[in-house]
């Protein structure tokens, strides 16, 4: 493989992962066909590789042991004639995601990230959908199904601006600033469409109180009206139409304290 090539901050491993993904990618969509009579079930054990440049290869794995970089799945062309194509296309891909993280994180621990890196690193892969998500649609549904939920959560937002307050109606899916949240006696201000490049930091340094990862604009999250944390819709199990009954949120934590004698 690449002898030599070694990514050494956060920004060049992503970069490292998002050509070798693109090539992945490539070989199991556009050039299917291609990759396809390249795996021969008659040839020996072989594996799908991706590069920084965003091209693939089918071949052996490296010779030396251990070798210089992770090695994807070994003898994939094996499983090609005793499966329908889509399904033996979805393996190839799980065996690509996990192989894609293993090369990302090797770089990491090689050139020594700390927590920190090692955490926004996995965020800025986390953001991108999986190769499997690609490969199987899934990616298409789930930014469908986002696009949904935002512009839901967007307009319920403007509809309720104007006769009640946010600590009294938590159900936006973009966390607000805190520690102190606007008196009921004033009308919260319209949000402009676009969010300043300061309100995006700051939204971004709110986590999760279920999960503590870092906000993102295209989840749906709910602001407990007790405590006062932000919570992902998923991680606390509120959907938008949910929140749409809620007067008042109670996170679990909340809850549970409210529930013992």
């Amino acid at each position: 493989m690449e002898a030599g090539y070694n990514p050494r901050t956060v920004e060049e491993v992503f970069r490292d992962f998002k050509g070798r993904r693109a090539g992945l990618i490539k070989a199991l969509t556009t050039d299917v066909e291609e990759f396809y009579q390249q795996c021969d079930p008659e040839k020996e054990n072989l594996c799908l590789y991706g590069f920084p440049s965003e091209q693939w290869e089918v071949n052996l794995p490296a010779e030396e042991v251990p070798p210089e970089l992770p090695e994807p799945a070994l003898g994939i062309n094996f499983a090609r004639d005793g499966m329908q194509e889509k399904d033996w296309l979805s393996l190839v891909a799980v065996h690509s995601d996990a192989w894609l993280l293993a090369v990302s994180f090797y770089f990491g621990a090689r050139f020594g990230f700390d927590k920190a890196d090692r955490k926004r690193l996995f965020n800025m892969i986390n953001d991108l959908p999986t190769v499997f998500e690609v490969v199987t649609g899934a990616a298409k549904k789930l930014q469908k199904e986002k696009s949904l939920v935002s512009n839901h959560s967007s307009n319920k937002s403007k509809s309720n601006s104007k006769s009640r307050a946010p600590e009294t109606h938590p159900k936006f899916s973009k966390p607000q600033p805190h520690p102190h949240p606007q008196p009921k006696d004033e009308e919260p201000k319209d949000e402009d469409d676009g969010l300043d490049e300061e309100d995006e930091d700051e939204h971004g340094e709110t986590l999760c109180g279920a999960c503590g990862e870092n906000y993102a604009s295209d989840e749906f999250w709910i602001c407990c009206d007790i405590c006062e944390k932000w919570f992902h819709g998923k991680c606390v199990k509120i959907t938008p139409a949910r929140a749409e009954h809620i007067k008042q949120y109670k996170c679990p934590a909340c809850s549970n304290k409210r529930a013992r004698p």
